[in-house]
């Protein structure tokens, strides 16, 4: 139980320039190694190690670009279509195809179709390839028809570069060339070590406190994705003996070795003395945002060779980024990979962000265009939430030195998709609703992104007023007139002309974990003091049906365990009652569902999409309205439990 001692967090370029120092020391600084292969479709994806220059010209003769008559192009000169020249064909003409040599004779080619062929007699040719004379009515250009020699490469020309990675076609230009092997990278085997006693394999039963082990799957596929061959070792358990021996056998076959989790300084995150012990700690702690417990250092082998060792941060966020930053350009180094510079674009932030002044803070953001903006969303920040990375479009940089930027602000968004995709992108803000998962999951079949912003009714409102969406889902209750969401749409998109689109009509109700053991009916039983409650933040549409009947039932929130606790989706709310972290919590009956949940059904309310009249043209917003309305995609909501369909996708009506 000795406690590891963190190395002070260190900046990202002197923790890079330990790293490239302790690689060039090992003469590790460069290709890794060579190997000649033979020319064929498994190259497709490796790196040359040798620059690729023509032995011979492509093509290597003078080849007929056309099915016809292989002349002299000065015997039809005289040629016009009253007055045709007629050659024999032998020494002075002669029937080529395609792809054909051209004769020695011969300085062009006239297309088939360009020629009269006729017999002995006079009259057409039976077989026009083997003709007694042609006539030609139309002189011809010197080489006109003719793929020359060297017309595509010339013999010791450069064909590919090395560092190139060959894709499918350079396949046959390498073949045009005269080449029938290469000599390629050899590719980096990479160990990854996953340690942790409560991990457990994917597709075991897991239990509380068990944590399935996907990192060294995500790793390994990053490895291979990036030119490695990853091996993945079995989970080991936070034993510092078992750890030690495992990394010494990995440092036998492997050029590089990632350790995954005990990076960090607890009790059992052993992997900074594995190294230690092993061979040499030269990082540990780098100023970074998510990942900053990275390990850098070498372990010596048996042979005396050192072999570089990573320790990777065992949150999937950290370790994915981990990749990014020192794995994915080492592996670049070894293979001689000059890659094509990232690319990146300028987007307008949605919402604040706040940043560690000390640390360089890495950002995954959704993106995509909403009129004249380029906006970017940010994602949940945690450590641990893999899902960020799945949706990430793009990530930032925020450097050290500032604390964040804010809501509005233009920053670098360096790529994961196509820029394409951004410009093909829905962006739905406002309430959640499972009913836009399946839309999302429709659209994309037709390259159609939906994006969705979880920020609650009034915050979907507000993102219309702001020009930051395209539509925006509400369902707040108006306690005057007994309506939904028209006056809020006139106090907080004013100015506007807004179209009320009809979506779904569906029950609210309280979720319970199965069996309901505390008996919960109704709101009263909110008031009971073994009853816990967990509700939804401030502008959200549930929790403006949840305040509004608190307040007719005369019930005060100070009365309700929980009533400040909030989450910001139905599922979210599920996931809080189904963990055990609240008794009960209001939220619809899909979401209850998902989690098997028991579910008491108090309220049926509007569920609608505002959209700008400005925004009703976008033909992404067209094809939305027409998916909605199809009967395949209402049967989907139907299979959902508490939702009302009639009218979906129509015009309700238009605010003013």
């Amino acid at each position: 139980n000795i406690m590891s001692i963190y190395l002070k967090d260190i900046p990202l370029e002197q923790a890079w320039r330990r790293w490239l120092l302790a690689l060039q020391e090992s003469s590790i600084n460069g290709v890794l190694g060579r190997e000649t292969l033979a020319l064929d479709e498994d190259l497709v994806g490796r790196v040359l190690a040798e620059s690729i220059w023509a032995k011979i010209c492509s093509p290597h003769y003078h080849a007929s670009a056309m099915d016809g008559y292989a002349v002299v192009a000065e015997d039809t000169q005289t040629a016009l279509p009253s007055r045709p020249v007629s050659i024999r064909p032998g020494t002075r003409a002669k029937s080529v195809d395609m792809g054909d040599a051209l004769p020695e004779f011969a300085s062009a080619v006239i297309p088939l179709e360009q020629v009269e062929t006729l017999d002995e007699r006079g009259n057409p040719a039976v077989d026009i390839r083997k003709p007694h004379i042609i006539l030609i009515r139309q002189a011809v250009a010197p080489w006109s028809s003719i793929r020359m020699m060297g017309e595509d490469m010339v013999a010791t020309q450069l064909v590919l570069s090395a560092g190139q990675r060959i894709r499918p076609v350079d396949l046959g230009a390498i073949a045009a060339s005269g080449h029938c092997e290469v000599v390629v990278a050899q590719k980096p085997l990479v160990a990854i070590i996953p340690t942790g006693t409560e991990l457990v394999p994917v597709g075991q039963a897991v239990k509380p406190g068990d944590i399935i082990e996907f990192n060294s799957m995500v790793l390994a596929g990053q490895v291979q994705e990036w030119g490695g061959i990853a091996k993945r070792y079995p989970i080991l358990a936070d034993d510092f003996d078992l750890i030690v021996k495992t990394t010494a056998e990995a440092a036998e076959e492997a050029d590089l070795i990632l350790i995954n989790a005990g990076s960090s300084a607890g009790a059992e995150d052993f992997t900074s003395r594995v190294v230690e012990k092993l061979g040499e700690l030269l990082v540990h702690g780098v100023a970074i945002r998510p990942g900053h417990p990275v390990v850098l250092g070498m372990v010596q082998n048996n042979s005396g060779l050192n072999v570089p060792c990573i320790g990777v941060p065992g949150y999937p966020v950290s370790a994915a980024l981990t990749g990014e930053i020192f794995i994915e350009p080492t592996l670049d180094i070894w293979t001689g990979l000059v890659k094509n510079p990232p690319q990146e674009v300028q987007a307008q932030l949605t919402r604040k962000v706040n940043s560690s002044a000390g640390d360089d803070d890495y950002v995954r953001l959704m993106a995509g265009r909403v009129g004249e903006k380029l906006l970017a969303a940010p994602l949940p920040r945690g450590a641990g939430v893999i899902s960020s990375l799945v949706k990430a479009d793009g990530i930032t940089v925020l450097p050290r030195g500032t604390q964040g930027e804010e809501a509005g602000c233009s920053v670098p968004v360096r790529l994961y998709r196509s820029p394409q995709w951004l410009e093909r992108t829905l962006f739905i803000s406002g309430s959640h609703d499972l009913t836009l998962d399946l839309l999302a999951d429709e659209l994309f079949r037709e390259q159609i992104r939906v994006l969705c912003t979880n920020v609650g009714s009034l915050g979907g409102l507000l993102a219309l007023q702001q020009q930051e969406a395209h539509a925006a889902g509400t369902h707040l209750l108006d306690p005057e007139s007994g309506d939904y969401n028209i006056s809020y749409i006139r106090q907080y998109v004013p100015g506007e002309k807004v179209y009320l689109i009809r979506w779904v009509k569906r029950i609210q109700g309280l979720m319970t974990v199965h069996g309901n053991p505390k008996k919960v009916q109704g709101l009263v039983d909110l008031r009971r003091p073994d009853v816990t409650f967990i509700n939804r933040q401030r502008g959200a549409g549930t929790r403006v049906l949840l305040d509004y009947h608190l307040k007719q039932l005369a019930i005060d929130p100070t009365e309700i365990s929980g009533y400040p606790r909030e989450e910001v989706t139905h599922l979210a709310v599920a996931a809080a009652v189904a963990s055990g972290r609240a008794d009960c919590g209001l939220g619809i009956a899909p979401a209850a569902a998902a989690l098997q949940l028991d579910f008491i059904p108090l309220f049926h309310e509007e569920y609608e999409l505002a959209i700008p009249v400005e925004n009703m043209a976008n033909p992404f917003i067209q094809r939305m309205l027409e998916t909605v309305r199809t009967a395949d995609f209402q049967r989907r909501v139907l299979n959902l439990p508490g939702y009302e369909i009639k009218g979906m996708g129509e015009i309700r009506t238009v605010v003013e």
